[in-house]
């Protein structure tokens, strides 16, 4: 019988054995392991630095480029919007340094710039549906077509796109009997604020993405709200465009939630690059696009057709 003094020995013996041998492969492979592992790394080292001083040229060239795209943008832009009297409408928490280069883009143009109407969270804040319903519901004008099925925020989009837009040229910078009405009670409510004259009314609008995505539980409804007031801009007028950086492509960003909207997007323009000096001038030729009764989605995210967009200021046709 083998007794315990064996299996004792054994087990000595195995453990003896593995560790010997770990000793040996240790002492005969440090000096090749160690040597592959410092020549890796030197090579991962210089790779880094090779891209790194590839980012450098790269951001180095676009910002070159973007400085002569912006010199250039007045001969680019020049006389597309002649005669047309042009609204901005802002998102809430839309970034104000593209707003105002948007602006400048469109005087390039030769807009007849009609001022900005600036949304506040409040109009978006679902704890203030019911409220704005309300407003709504006591605002429109007796005869407004109204769809059964339209939402709170439908309601809202025609009744602001009554009171800043127009699809008829004899009425540009006119404003309906509504309009002061509409504009001062919802400025009450703080859901809105005014700049300029919009409520003298255009016949065309940029609405300016907000800058960042919405994020929670209510992301989808506040972005529906506001591609249903681009719509309802879209729907008075001779054409709306939306305007936004790459974030706004992103999940809960506002040209995302337009893009997804297959009715809507056959009518309002989206430019996913209005951050950028080519975008800006992509957004007017849009606007001109618009007047002909075409829409169509520009930049370089995930939904955009082409880019960039250049369109002749020829005579449009009706657009409606």
């Amino acid at each position: 019988m083998i007794d315990f003094r064996y299996h004792l020995a054994s087990i000595v013996s195995i453990f003896l054995a593995l560790t010997v041998g770990i000793v040996l492969g240790t002492s005969l492979l440090q000096g090749p392991a160690l040597r592959t592992t410092q020549d890796l790394t030197a090579q991962l080292a210089a790779t880094k630095e090779e891209l790194r001083t590839q980012v450098v040229a790269l951001e180095r060239l676009q910002a070159e480029n973007d400085a002569y795209i912006a010199s250039t943008t007045p001969e680019r832009v020049a006389e597309v919007l002649a005669g047309e009297r042009v609204l901005l409408m802002e998102a809430p928490d839309a970034n104000p340094a593209e707003r105002e280069a948007i602006q400048k883009a469109l005087r390039h143009a030769g807009a007849d710039y009609a001022g900005r109407a600036t949304l506040t969270n409040a109009y978006v804040d679902q704890q203030r549906l019911d409220e704005l319903d309300l407003l709504v519901n006591r605002l429109m004008p007796d005869g407004m077509a109204v769809d059964p099925a339209a939402t709170t925020y439908d309601k809202a989009a025609m009744l602001l796109g009554s009171a800043l837009m127009t699809n008829d040229p004899a009425r540009v910078r006119t404003r309906n009997k509504e309009t002061l009405t509409v504009l001062d009670e919802f400025g009450r409510a703080g859901l809105l604020s005014i700049d300029g004259e919009p409520g003298r009314r255009a016949t065309l609008a940029v609405m300016i993405a907000p800058e960042d995505p919405f994020q929670g539980a209510d992301t989808e409804a506040q972005a529906g709200a506001l591609v249903s007031l681009a719509a309802g801009l879209d729907a008075a007028g001779r054409g709306s465009v939306l305007a936004g950086g790459a974030t706004s492509t992103t999940p809960g960003g506002l040209i995302a939630a337009l893009r997804g909207k297959n009715e809507t997007v056959k009518h309002v323009t989206a430019v996913d690059t209005a951050d950028t000096p080519l975008g800006r001038i992509t957004v007017v030729h849009a606007l001109r696009e618009q007047l002909s009764g075409r829409a169509g989605q520009y930049g370089t995210g995930t939904g955009a057709s082409s880019f960039p967009l250049m369109t002749s200021r020829s005579t449009p046709s009706p657009r409606r």
